[in-house]
């Protein structure tokens, strides 16, 4: 499953932790973590049993599931039989399996292979805190190694939370409104369909059937069984061995596309009027699932692949074996009116679930601990696949601009925890879908394909799909696999795969290797240390780490493969007989999952490398070096002027990674500094870094372009805009003016920074258009962008309007975007900030109240978290804390809403103390001329260098 976050490159600027700040914590809007956790729930306190896991005294074999709904009338009730084809491993007198929200149980069971066959009428007993459904009968033994039938007849209701089997409307083209039935089972909620053993090692076959009104069509897993089928009754084909939660089905009048690539018949399904839209879904399908399985030299291992894009979704997608669902804006792709980013984030959303299909779903894993071995796989393999299917998009740019430096940022924390975690509830479940089992653990996985080589990763790979299919894994079959692989390939390892890699999956946190040069005899020491955002923490962690480094004399950055190893110990010195000149990068592309920090001297010379050759060092590692020095600067590790010396390079960049690394800094910095008095001095600053390049890349979008250019083209317009560069403030206006004024187009491309940057400075025109055509839109993609623009507003009275409108139930807004509005508000500024706590004062109690879809943190509570990240003065503390004060005693918000809020305005406070003075100092004399004058010169030396050695 899909978590929509930083492979998207969005942030979701909330925390919600009751702990106290550390020193010179970052505070929590610097920490870049998931838009949405898929699967959260509100934590309920279960019952405190020892054991959550079924009993393993039956396991399942075989599922006959029969349901029927009337759903296209928006009836939500449905009646369900299943048959479960069970195996007794010990001896028992009690069958217990898992139901969630179902009720009218009948059930009865029969034992197989024996002649007359007497069929038991079971009794049951229903436990709320683990869900179990406990069948059996007086006196009734279910003796060892004896199989038996059950079936259980039952009721349930579809939901309306977008979890289990539930409730999805649209309005067709002609305003009607249309009702479907689908699933989201993922984590625990096939139990809500259907009552089962919902655990991911407990794969069993599966015979689906449904009934409903002949003018719906059905979807599943497998095929359709025509004999089987009639009007009304849609049966499908029999299940490959699978788990509970891959299990799907959708009822509905949706329209699909199709096409065959390598044997494999795809379709793409979606509602009537989209039709026109699912072309590049379908064909990126095609192309993805073709890499993946040259890739992995195993076959796609049903008969068929179907993608389908749902109106309501919670979840960014889901890999449902052969059924893959979707939100409806990471599925269709208007060729007019789509953007870039819509087109990438299907293409990787794409190539997830299809990743998934091998990792999760034909090898499934043991347990949830283990989450990290199927999620890191598809979050590597949504960039790897497209990378092999678009080589020319340069995607691992945007990989490590986004969830690369995401799980960097999450694990900076002293309580960080590992990739393998247990967990046995389901609210412990739900709440290990963050960054740790996708951003870090892809992260992780691609280190050890640079280090170990591509071909020994890949065959490892192969390995443990083979060797492990139709069964539930864990990272030790991993592992043994990749041992298995360095053998065939005569690779040498350094030290077993199992302790090599199970030092990163079996402890949380991240290294940081200190680099100290010799000088004088050319070698230089390496020493990790765990990182985290205090300096002075300690402790005794330590990793097997891979390493490679190029230098001024070989700036060489193809070979990623290791060259040296820290072999779980704290320090190893190399002789690199390098000149003292040189320039000395760790970490080749970027690929190995640590941060960097050098001594003095080194810095320095990077700095004058990127001055004078900056194209010369890789676009990841120039990116990675803006990233570091940001957290050691802030952290108190190296000196402002370190960083803010080496950015003014930039002035020559045009690459993609390094600008979005660029564009963090200068956001976070703005955000502290946007109200202070000598604010000008830093736009000063920041329009010096920004202008050049973007009057080369203009605000016009053009065609033929290659790919990443049109994302940094964006990045490089917020910046200018928020430096105040007038050309920027000008040209973005106009462009929403003529939109407004004159029908003309604004391209697809460009409209997310127009409407925001334009909106900043906008009458209620301008401000009512964007307004109206988000109420009226039917793109789901585009109404996202919309509502992340209309908060860039800085007009009291129209952000009131926007923020109102979430609780106005009469407008078109859908029921999932209601909790979305606040954030891209608050988020810009103080006017938006105080608009939002001034409109949750008047209106917390019926905020409170709107649907958060799938559980979830009621979004009170969660949006004045959220909000007291961003508090920076006197003024916007004292108002948030009138908020609070209203709102702690209500049922709506933890006893800890004042902990939590104190925790972050106090880390934005230590947060001022420590870095406002040395910023604005030095700023302050950029300005006045002294670096200033350096910078340009060495902007001129640099032409004058490059026009001499290029």
């Amino acid at each position: 499953m899909v978590r929509v976050g930083m492979s998207l490159l969005l942030v979701l600027l909330v925390a919600i932790s009751a702990t106290q700040a550390a020193v010179r914590s970052f505070p929590p809007f610097e920490q870049l973590q998931n838009l949405e956790n898929p699967n959260l729930r509100a934590v309920v306190p279960f019952a405190d049993e020892d054991n959550y896991r079924l009993p393993n005294d039956t396991i399942p074999s075989h599922y006959a599931v029969s349901l029927s709904t009337n759903v296209h009338t928006g009836d939500t009730v449905f009646n369900g039989t299943v048959s479960i084809t069970l195996d007794v491993v010990v001896q028992t007198t009690k069958i217990v399996i898992h139901a969630r929200q179902l009720e009218n149980f009948t059930a009865n069971i029969v034992r197989q292979g024996v002649e007359n066959p007497v069929n038991y009428i079971l009794t049951y007993e229903y436990e709320d805190a683990r869900e179990f459904l406990t069948l059996s009968q007086t006196g009734l033994t279910f003796p060892a190694d004896t199989q038996w039938l059950l079936t259980i007849s039952y009721q349930g209701h579809l939901r309306t939370d977008n979890g289990g089997f539930y409730l999805s409307t649209y309005t067709d083209e002609e305003g009607n409104t249309k009702y479907l039935a689908t699933t989201q089972f993922e984590s625990t909620d096939a139990r809500h369909a259907f009552p089962c053993y919902d655990e991911p090692s407990k794969r069993a076959n599966f015979t689906i059937t449904i009934k409903h009104d002949p003018s719906y069509n059905a979807i599943s897993n497998m095929p359709v069984n025509e004999t089987a089928s009639s009007s009304g009754v849609t049966a499908f084909n029999t299940t490959v061995n699978m788990p509970s939660y891959l299990v799907a089905f959708i009822v509905s009048e949706f329209v699909y596309s199709e096409g065959e690539l390598n044997g494999l018949p795809q379709r793409v399904f979606s509602r009537k009027g989209t039709e026109n839209e699912q072309e590049w879904a379908l064909t990126t399908g095609m192309l993805v699932e073709k890499r993946l399985s040259d890739y992995f030299g195993v076959p796609f291992a049903l008969p068929k692949l179907d993608q389908a894009g749902i109106p309501d979704f919670a979840a960014g997608a889901m890999e449902n074996w052969g059924l893959a669902t979707y939100r409806e804006e990471y599925l269709l792709y208007n060729p007019v009116n789509s953007t870039i980013s819509t087109q990438t984030n299907i293409a990787t959303i794409e190539a997830h679930e299809d990743a998934h299909m091998w990792f999760g779903d034909l090898v499934a894993i043991e347990w949830w601990t283990y989450l990290w071995l199927k999620e890191g796989f598809a979050t590597l393999f949504e960039n790897l696949a497209v990378d092999l299917a678009y080589p020319e998009w340069d995607i691992f740019q945007t990989f490590h601009a986004g969830s690369y430096q995401s799980a960097l940022v999450y694990d900076a924390s002293a309580t960080a925890r590992p990739m393998t975690h247990f967990v046995q509830k389901p609210s412990e479940i739900a709440l290990l879908y963050d960054n740790v089992p996708y951003a870090k653990a892809g992260s992780v996985l691609d280190m050890w394909r640079h280090a170990l080589t591509n071909t020994v990763f890949q065959r490892g790979l192969h390995n443990y799909l083979v060797d492990n299919q139709y069964t539930a894994a864990n990272p030790d079959k991993l592992f043994e696999a990749i041992a298995k692989a360095a053998v065939e390939e005569n690779y040498a390892v350094p030290a077993t795969i199992a302790n090599m890699m199970g030092s990163w999956s079996n402890q949380g946190g991240v290294p940081l290797l200190t680099v100290t040069r010799n000088y004088e005899s050319g070698a230089f020491t390496i020493k990790q240390s765990t990182y985290t955002n205090d300096k002075d923490y300690t402790n005794d962690k330590l990793w097997y780490v891979p390493v490679n480094y190029a230098d001024f004399s070989n700036p060489d950055f193809r070979n990623t493969e290791a060259t040296h190893y820290l072999l779980n110990q704290s320090e190893l010195t190399i002789d690199a007989n390098m000149d003292q000149s040189n320039w000395l990068i760790l970490n080749k592309k970027s690929t190995g999952y640590y941060r960097v920090n050098y001594d003095t001297e080194n810095w320095r010379l990077i700095t004058n490398g990127l001055t004078t050759r900056p194209h010369k060092i890789d676009p990841r590692n120039r990116a990675q070096l803006i990233n570091d020095l940001y957290r050691f600067t802030t952290s108190g590790r190296v000196p402002h002027a370190t960083l803010l010396e080496l950015l003014t390079y930039l002035p020559q960049e045009d690459q993609y990674s390094p600008w979005s690394a660029a564009n963090t800094v200068i956001t976070l910095f703005n955000r502290y500094l946007s109200g202070d008095a000598d604010y000008a001095h830093f736009q000063f600053y920041v329009r010096e870094l920004v202008s050049q390049q973007y009057d080369k890349f203009g605000v016009n979008d053009l065609s033929g372009e290659q790919h990443l250019v049109k994302f940094t083209r964006n990045l490089l317009i917020n910046i200018a805009c928020l430096a105040g560069l007038e050309n920027c403030l000008t040209e973005t206006k106009a462009k929403l003016t003529a939109l407004v004024e004159d029908g003309t187009v604004i391209e697809p491309n460009l409209q997310s920074q127009v409407y925001c940057n334009a909106l900043k400075q906008s009458d209620d025109k301008n401000f009512d258009f964007v307004y109206n055509k988000l109420m009226s839109s039917t793109d789901q993609a585009e109404r996202r962008l919309l509502i992340s623009a209309l908060g860039c507003a800085q007009n009291t009275a129209q952000l009131e309007k926007f923020v109102s409108s979430s609780i106005d139930q009469s407008n078109g807004l859908r029921v999932q975007e209601r909790i979305t509005l606040l954030s891209p508000a608050y988020s810009r500024g103080e006017v938006g900030l105080l608009a939002s706590i001034d409109f949750l004062q008047r209106n917390w109690d019926e905020y409170a109240q709107l649907n958060t879809g799938f559980g979830g943190v009621n979004p009170l509570y969660s949006d004045i978290v959220g909000i007291s990240a961003y508090v920076v003065n006197t003024k916007q503390k004292e108002e948030l804390q009138k908020l609070v004060d209203t709102v702690k005693d209500s049922a709506y918000v933890p006893t800890t809403l004042q902990a939590s809020v104190d925790a972050n305005v106090n880390a934005n406070n230590a947060w001022l103390e420590a870095n406002r003075d040395p910023l604005i100092t030095w700023v302050s004399a950029f300005r006045s001329g002294s670096s200033a004058l350096n910078a340009s010169i060495l902007a001129i030396f640099a032409c004058l260098l490059a026009a001499k050695l290029f």
